[in-house]
């Protein structure tokens, strides 16, 4: 039976081990504090794997639908009789999911930092701001009121800038750190004037109760329906706004820019960020509400779907041409979560229609593990070799066979080779997608070609292409002997390389539905063949450029010199930001308002002050102090007085 003492501990351990290790870790218990905060997060796996077995196994489900279970809940801040801000927890099948990720990857993140981290200044310091992180996703998951989710969301965002700026005495690690928190920010505006928009004609802030008056027939859907602004309801608008806050957290065009410089951070924050936090946020945001954007389809679901289908093919094509292997998989991670988009953007509420949602949330648990594998490989990679570049790679094969293995087997998977994982979960969306919208079934088997085409691209480039030569820097490079990588760091490794064959297994519609019932779905041999035969060509491509060094790729470069080129640049959309914001907004709105502040309301107040000082400079010698000037004063006065009551009475 669910434990609600248990399942308040599942947060509370990251949170008190956060207080502990930074209020005195640094200085008690240095070497200890990786270890603490690893047997912490190991038990609040623990706890988590049980609660997500007695859920699904024991007392989650009546009858055929799982059930949304509230083990525990309190009044914060009361502001209507109908209206408070509660500190609750709501159990269903994604926030289970969702605990049993978060808690496995930070698990994987923490365990594998015992040595990659080793030795660090701040090692104390680090381990704090990840349990601090893994606390701020759980309490998101968890929470049971939409701006207890605003408030655990904007935790996350500052937990994600305290370790993207971890190595704080580099200016590039400042300046990501900034930039993925301003961004962010901007986003979740829309993200709370969405919160105030629901809230106010759902007449509550509880996620249960507003879910429920804003999908069936009550006075509140038809008063929301019924309020419209340039054509839309005012349903559609809250939902957008909130959509833009996921938009941002996840990384979606054209608010990702703040995703390719967040790799300035320690590699396993890269892999927790991308494979179980931050990045996912925002899918389980629209994934929380989906029973309302379903209401409001098509619009605000046609928007998730074209904002997620255009996202995965531009980052899928930047992928192409990046250098910088953490680079790469951080655009490879705005692709997949944009495939999470858009399959809830194809997705219905309920029944066979419900498939996107299911294969959202699938490929969301299935990424987890296969992304995860490959940041935690990349910075075994970077551990060993000194650098992120891939002309510092190649033939590291033979160097570091584990290593080489595991992100060979999460390569598979994200390409969608079977039997790996990432091939079950993306079968499910390209089949929801074909059923739904044919466009975005094309340009979603494309990016699935495109998206084998980088990552073998990659693997190739640091496994095999020429062999590797230690590089001479400030760490003297590595030689054969010296051993690819702790046992810290190859667990981890092998564990997630188990998880990313097996997990594509899993009945995952018994589970996570649109509507809490059994979702049947079958394997069509017939419908793989296209995608798996698209995934292979892009892998072959791969293969004939940079499996050995060759003077293809550069031709090809050559011959696509423009579109290559803008990939290379990013389409140089930060250049249009920076455009945008020192051209348009400084100069035609920040010099103008400056020249206002300055000229007219500080010139207003300095007019008052001199003319108020002035008059005091006049008046200031009837406060002289002296008492002959008072009582001078005092017999003029009278002296007035008696005067004018002559001449009236005169």
């Amino acid at each position: 039976m669910l434990s609600t003492s248990l399942i308040i501990l599942i947060p509370l351990l990251p949170l008190l081990t956060f207080v502990l290790i930074a209020l005195a870790g640094r200085k008690y218990f240095p070497s200890l504090c990786g270890i603490l905060g690893t047997l912490s997060l190991l038990t609040s796996f623990l706890l988590a794997a049980t609660v997500a077995y007695d859920y699904f196994f024991v007392v989650g489900k009546v009858g055929e639908v799982y059930q949304q279970i509230i083990p525990f809940k309190m009044t914060w801040l009361q502001f209507t009789p109908n209206v408070a801000i509660d500190m609750g927890i709501l159990l269903d099948p994604i926030s289970v999911m969702m605990l049993v990720v978060v808690t496995l990857i930070s698990l994987m993140v923490h365990f594998y930092s015992l040595g990659y981290m080793k030795g660090e200044e701040r090692y104390a310091t680090y381990y704090s701001f990840l349990g601090l992180f893994t606390f701020s996703m759980l309490g998101l998951v968890m929470s049971s009121n939409i701006f207890q989710i605003y408030i655990f969301w904007e935790l996350v965002g500052v937990s994600s800038y305290l370790l993207i700026g971890y190595y704080f005495d580099k200016p590039s690690a400042v300046a990501a750190s900034k930039k993925a928190f301003i961004v962010t920010r901007f986003a979740d505006l829309g993200f709370l004037v969405g919160i105030l928009v629901l809230s106010y004609y759902a007449g509550t802030l509880d996620f249960q109760t507003l879910i429920t008056r804003l999908t069936t027939p009550t006075d509140q859907l038809h008063s929301i329906m019924a309020a419209s602004f340039l054509g839309c309801s005012a349903l559609t608008w809250g939902l957008v706004l909130v959509f833009i806050g996921g938009a941002g957290k996840s990384a979606m065009f054209p608010l990702h820019i703040w995703l390719p410089d967040a790799m300035e951070g320690p590699t396993p924050v890269s892999a927790l960020i991308h494979a179980a936090t931050m990045v996912v946020a925002g899918v389980f945001l629209v994934a929380r509400l989906f029973p309302v954007y379903s209401i409001s389809c098509p619009t605000a679901l046609d928007i998730v779907m074209w904002v997620g289908a255009s996202s995965s093919f531009i980052a899928a094509i930047i992928a192409c041409t990046q250098t910088d292997i953490k680079r790469v998989l951080a655009y490879s991670t705005m692709s997949q979560i944009g495939y999470m988009m858009f399959a809830l953007g194809v997705s219905r509420y309920g029944g066979e229609n419900g498939l996107g949602y299911m294969a959202s949330m699938f490929h969301l648990f299935t990424h987890a593990m296969f992304k995860a594998l490959l940041f935690l490989g990349a910075g075994a990679v970077i551990h060993y070799v000194h650098s992120n570049e891939m002309k510092d790679m190649g033939g590291l094969r033979k160097l570091m066979p584990v290593t080489h293995l595991t992100f060979l087997i999460a390569c598979l998977a994200i390409a969608g080779i079977p039997p790996f994982a990432g091939f079950f979960s993306k079968e499910e969306i390209l089949q929801a997608a074909f059923n739904s919208n044919k466009a975005i079934f094309g340009i979603a088997i494309l990016t699935a070609a495109i998206t084998a085409f980088y990552m073998f691209r990659l693997y190739f480039n640091i496994f095999w292409n020429k062999e590797y030569h230690a590089h001479g820097d400030s760490h003297g490079g590595h030689d054969a002997h010296y051993g690819e990588a702790p046992f810290t760091m190859k667990f981890p490794l092998l564990f997630l390389a188990l998880l990313s064959i097996v997990a594509g297994f899993i009945p995952f519609g018994k589970f996570v539905t649109s509507d809490g019932k059994f979702l049947l779905t079958e394997f069509h041999p017939t419908f793989s063949i296209a995608p798996v035969l698209l995934a292979s060509l892009g892998i072959v491509i791969a293969w004939s450029f940079y499996k050995k060094e060759s003077a293809a790729p550069q031709k090809m470069a050559d011959g696509m010199s423009g579109l290559y080129r803008g990939a290379y640049h990013k389409f140089y959309i930060d250049e249009i930001y920076l455009f945008i914001t020192k051209k348009v907004v400084f100069n035609l709105i920040g010099r103008p308002a400056a020249w206002i502040d300055r000229n007219i309301v500080d010139g207003f107040m300095n007019l008052l002050a001199d003319v108020t000082g002035k008059i005091s400079f006049l008046i200031k010698g009837l406060q002289s102090g002296k008492v002959q000037n008072y009582a001078a004063y005092f017999f003029a006065g009278v002296l007035g007085f008696v005067l004018v009551f002559i001449y009236l009475w005169t």
